[in-house]
Parts: C-alpha cells; structure tokens; sequence
C-alpha cells in the first residue's frame, strides 16, 4: 500500500514535505480513494496546467492572484473553492509566491454530466 490509498487526512504541513517532487513538480498526490484524488499543488513562478480529463475542484490554502477558468476569470484567496470541469483550460495567473491549494480530481474520464 503507497502511503496515500487508505489514508484518510493529509496536513498542509505533511503534504508540503513532498515537494517539490523528484523532478522538480509542483504538486504531490497525497489521498486516494475510488476515483477520487487528492494533490497538494504550489506553482511557483507561473502555472503550466493544461487541461485534465476529469472534473476538478481547487481548495486555495494560502495566496492570492487570478484563476483563469475558461472564459472566465476570478480573483481568489484562502478558503475559496474553485470548481473546473473536465477539458476546460485553466491556470493560476498572477499569483503570491505563497500559492498553496488543495485539488480534488473526481469522477470519469471526460467529467460528470451536468444535472
């Protein structure tokens, strides 16, 4: 069993201690369950996202900046949740250099159909 699946709460200060990853990335998976994913993710200068194939959800722990989140464009800080369908582009854009969220990768391949 890796140290994520089965594990049921990750500190900000255990999954920070995964980064950066063994190649230099920015993000660490740190629960799994299902198809439900769990990553620690801090960008540091810009974010290089691209789409994913499946819905996600940003919990933003610490910083502020711009979310680009297809058409859209939001300001953000500590506490928002950020919610980016399956396939849509996105990225953290001018961001504080203490950019810290929680993301959330759920559901099947090409997203949950909207209800």
């Amino acid at each position: 069993m890796s140290d994520r699946r089965g594990r049921r709460r990750a500190t900000v200060a255990w999954a920070m201690e995964r980064l950066p990853g063994p190649s230099g990335e920015r993000f660490a998976r740190v629960l799994e369950h299902g198809s439900m994913e769990v990553e620690i993710y801090a960008p540091s200068g810009t974010d290089p996202q691209t789409p994913h194939t499946r819905d996600e959800l940003y919990v933003v722990v610490s910083g502020t900046g711009e979310f680009v989140n297809g058409p859209e464009r939001h300001s953000f800080g500590p506490g928002d949740v950020l919610f980016v369908p399956a396939g849509v582009e996105h990225r953290f854009e001018d961001f504080t250099d203490d950019l810290t969220v929680w993301v959330v990768f759920y559901g099947p391949e090409g997203g949950e159909e909207d209800s």
